[in-house]
């Protein structure tokens, strides 16, 4: 056994020197005996901090029993980032271990007809796995393009895209639910795409723009859901048994437009908002359910977070702002959500289950960022990684901390994070600065108060997590000493060491 996980290890190392990579060697105390799991990430949409019961939601309004059966299951990390307050730059971070403002996207998302940010040679969680024999597919929001420059034809084949990836499978929501689209795609192109007929109808859900009219079924917002949690759990009961598999799932729960379905529609005290949260458990709960009916339980890891906080909307109308004045709590103890660089738009869940390996109802405060996602999955099959000036630029394995060892510093030094307009911030220990400087002039972003955000500040969140009291003044070395790690990790074009 042991020559036959050697055997392996080298076919791997030859085959990342043969795309034009060189390696660095996985610890052997930091990689399982066993390097075989099945993987699946479930990533919601815009889920904040306090809106599950084990991240301490009032279970009179609302009730997670499927994510709060991970935690208890498994480990719960109370110190967890999205590398960025918005999407975009989080998926791409997740999927290529690499912080997506080192690319050409600085600040917002990409439009729906953007071509695929991520470069078809780069590494990615899935061409890792599917090296190792795994059987690879993305389901459910994708939001990072298709196509080549200079933007995407729904018309015509969706190429590149996840399949030039590692992904075997792709069936998904191209960019947001709701968005100018109006439909699927399925592999490489439009799902049931019948011509390239164009008869634009009707207001969509994103900005008010009309959609695009593609000739193929429509998506019907209050069915999206139960479409994608469909496709996700009939693909894990097709699995061969003995051949391991990784499913990237990606529900639309919980961004707007909120639709429960009729199975979760009424069932919250918090309103709509509280409903769409029970329909994202729902579809968790039909997951694991699989899992469970295929006898796979026992040998797959499960992880489950959210691409950036909550929507924190304190003024005006909406279903959040309902669900708020109920008492949901969404980023819980966070200041601001969503596109911020506030810790509400940043601080996520993160449940792991691993059955056997994961401390049962473990909690873990160990700093730990999605982008690490990458270099976590390398160490759990022992792929090697790149050295960081190549791939997996700023990834660090986390795998000590998802198994529940005790450490007597944090695996990571820092970590950088990004708002939707472009501002950044580096934590390191209980201190976080705040640069200031966004890359986005003008309006934008969704931010309500962006004076708040544009300019330098220090927080220690140890004593503060709420950050409302700035420490600049009271700390101007602990503030210059940040200030030129993150430049200095910025231009030197990764950080992991």
């Amino acid at each position: 056994m042991q020559r036959l996980v050697l055997l392996s290890c080298l076919i791997g190392s030859g085959l990342m020197c043969a795309a034009g990579f060189e390696v660095q060697a996985v610890s052997a105390a930091t990689a399982p005996k066993s390097s075989t799991p099945n993987i699946v990430i479930i990533l919601a949409d815009d889920l904040g901090y306090g809106s599950l019961g084990c991240y301490g939601a009032d279970t009179n309004l609302i009730r997670t029993p499927n994510c709060d059966r991970l935690a208890r299951e498994g480990i719960r990390f109370t110190d967890a980032y999205a590398p960025a307050s918005i999407c975009t730059p989080t998926r791409y971070a997740l999927l290529t271990g690499r912080y997506c403002w080192r690319t050409s996207l600085q600040f917002g998302v990409l439009p729906y007809d953007a071509p695929l940010l991520i470069e078809t040679n780069r590494p990615t969680v899935a061409s890792v796995l599917k090296r190792r024999g795994y059987q690879t597919a993305a389901i459910g929001k994708w939001h990072l393009g298709y196509g080549s420059p200079p933007k995407t034809d729904y018309t015509g084949p969706l190429r590149p895209g996840p399949l030039q990836l590692g992904f075997d499978y792709h069936f998904a929501v191209p960019c947001n639910h709701g968005d100018v689209t109006g439909v699927y795609v399925e592999n490489e192109s439009v799902a049931g795409l019948r011509s390239t007929k164009l008869a634009p109808f009707g207001a969509s859900d994103y900005g008010g723009k009309p959609f695009l009219g593609l000739d193929a079924p429509q998506r019907t917002n209050e069915t999206v859901m139960a479409v994608l949690t469909d496709k996700a759990v009939n693909w894990i009961a097709q699995q061969r048994p003995g051949k391991p598999f990784f499913l990237y799932f990606n529900p639309v729960a919980v961004h707007e437009p909120v639709t429960p379905s009729r199975a979760t529609a009424g069932t919250s005290k918090a309103g709509p908002y509280g409903d769409w949260i029970h329909e994202l458990d729902l579809s968790v709960g039909r997951v694991l359910e699989a899992l469970d009916r295929a006898g796979l339980a026992r040998d797959t890891l499960v992880i489950f977070s959210s691409d950036n906080g909550g929507e924190n909307k304190l003024r005006g109308t909406g279903t959040q702002l309902q669900a708020q004045q109920a008492g949901l709590k969404i980023n819980g103890p966070f200041r601001a959500g969503k596109h911020s660089i506030f810790e509400g738009g940043l601080r996520v869940p993160l449940l792991v289950r691993w059955p056997g390996r994961t401390p049962a109802g473990g909690v873990s405060p160990e700093p730990i960022s999605l982008v690490d996602l990458f270099a976590t999955a390398a160490a759990i099959v022992g792929e090697p990684l790149p050295p960081p000036d190549r791939a997996a630029e700023d990834s660090v394995n986390m795998l000590p901390a998802i198994l529940g060892e005790r450490r007597d510093k944090p695996l990571r030094n820092d970590l950088i994070v990004h708002s939707a307009d472009g501002v950044f911030a580096i934590r390191q220990g209980p201190w976080k600065f705040i640069g200031g400087i966004p890359a986005r002039k003008g309006g934008g972003g969704g931010i309500a108060d962006k004076a708040a955000e544009n300019r330098r500040q220090l927080y220690n969140l140890a004593e503060d997590p709420g950050e409302q009291r700035d420490l600049i003044d009271r700390h101007p070395e602990i503030a210059a000493r940040l200030a030129k790690l993150l430049e200095d990790q910025r231009h030197a074009g990764h950080s992991r060491p």
